[in-house]
């Protein structure tokens, strides 16, 4: 079976959607910046510092293509993950993408009480949120159309799923 790949912002429940997903269908979960760490022995915020954004941009898209050629497995991947590259499309031809799209009030709830990945990432995150709510939701609304792509297929808030686009 080809992979599945979970696209969303920071935040949609890429990696806990994943985890429940593989333990009902029994493939495999790789969350794709703890694949990242574990094959490069840093953290994606200490890539980011010492490579740079596209450094680290390359690396990533070099790990996707790696975990993307597996069978059998689910990929949440990193929220910027389809916004570079041909990395939204490289994803469709090679699987099925699925953008999780959470509701923006929502996503900014769950930015706030930061339980998305680490204890560095919630630190770094959530005052951000909370010093300026107003731009913070502005942030949301503009990057929006680049995190979601060309999926092909799209789970809302409410679990309502759309048709294919391809």
């Amino acid at each position: 079976m080809q992979p599945i790949f979970l696209i969303g912002y920071m935040g949609s429940g890429k990696s806990t959607v994943g985890r429940h997903l593989a333990a009902i269908t029994g493939l495999r979960f790789i969350d794709l910046d703890n694949y990242i760490e574990s094959r490069y022995h840093a953290t994606v915020r200490e890539l980011f510092d010492s490579h740079g954004e596209e450094g680290f941009r390359l690396r990533e898209q070099a790990m996707l293509h790696e975990a993307g050629e597996f069978e059998d497995v689910i990929i949440a991947c990193g929220g910027g993950t389809p916004c570079f590259f041909d990395n939204m499309e490289w994803m469709n031809a090679h699987g099925t993408t699925v953008l999780l799209d959470v509701d923006i009030d929502r996503l900014h709830e769950r930015l706030l009480r930061g339980r998305h990945k680490s204890l560095e990432e919630r630190r770094r995150v959530a005052p951000v949120h909370r010093r300026s709510p107003g731009r913070a939701h502005a942030t949301l609304r503009e990057s929006r159309p680049a995190v979601q792509g060309r999926p092909s297929r799209q789970r809302t808030r409410e679990g309502r799923h759309s048709a294919p686009l391809r």
